[in-house]
């Protein structure tokens, strides 16, 4: 079990290693496997790659994200700028259905609302807004209803985990409840908790993903 300084510092050397971020603009600290991000970054795409490289780090349990996003002044924003923008973007995109998400921009805050019928639509519109200018957060509100009436296949869903490096598969309980797929048992890292969860999103009939692992180490 690492110490909460030995944590720390894996996760600042995580971070150093990110080419787009400065270790002068970051502070860490951890306790009992959680870690604190804290600082100032002049882009939200910045402050998001900070969380997951935290997340990517073996023994951190949770994220405690502090991270203030204060865009520089030569490149300043309207709220208006960035809803044209980010309807533009939206527009384009052949991964978002037309017309089904609703954009709401207050202050630099994102609020995306609306149904769609795949997770990775909903991510999506999360990636746009993440590299949009002027953005300083998101509030992701899209729901996935799928448009499969099918019952969310168990053994499809374990066959998946099996697949990547990054999951013990074996660790990993899969319960399906019709269209909701339930998540048990042990990860040792937040990025591999996370992974099983876009994992069972991908399987045909799932609705909604109930993720309850544990991460351990």
């Amino acid at each position: 079990m690492k110490t909460d300084t030995q944590l720390q510092k894996d996760v600042e050397d995580v971070l150093r290693w990110e080419r787009h971020l400065s270790s002068s603009e970051i502070t860490v600290t951890a306790k009992d496997g959680v870690v604190i991000l804290s600082g100032t970054v002049n882009t939200f795409s910045k402050r998001q790659e900070a969380e997951d490289a935290a997340k990517s780090v073996k023994g951190v349990k949770a994220v405690v994200e502090k991270i203030t996003v204060n865009l520089k002044s030569d490149g300043k924003f309207t709220d208006i700028d960035i809803a044209n923008n980010l309807v533009r973007n939206f527009a384009s995109s052949w991964r978002i259905p037309k017309d089904v998400i609703k954009i709401k921009v207050e202050e630099g805050w994102i609020t995306v609302s609306g149904t769609v019928h795949w997770n990775y639509q909903r991510e999506a519109a999360k990636s746009i807004i993440q590299h949009a200018p002027g953005v300083k957060g998101l509030t992701n509100d899209v729901i996935v209803v799928s448009d499969h009436t099918d019952v969310a296949e168990k053994k499809e869903i374990e066959k998946a985990l099996e697949r990547s490096w990054s999951i013990n598969a074996a660790s990993i309980l899969v319960i399906v409840q019709e269209n909701k797929a339930i998540l048990k048992g042990k990860v040792n890292s937040l990025y591999a908790k996370e992974e099983a969860t876009r994992i069972a999103w991908n399987a045909k009939g799932v609705w909604e993903v109930d993720n309850q692992l544990e991460v351990t180490w």
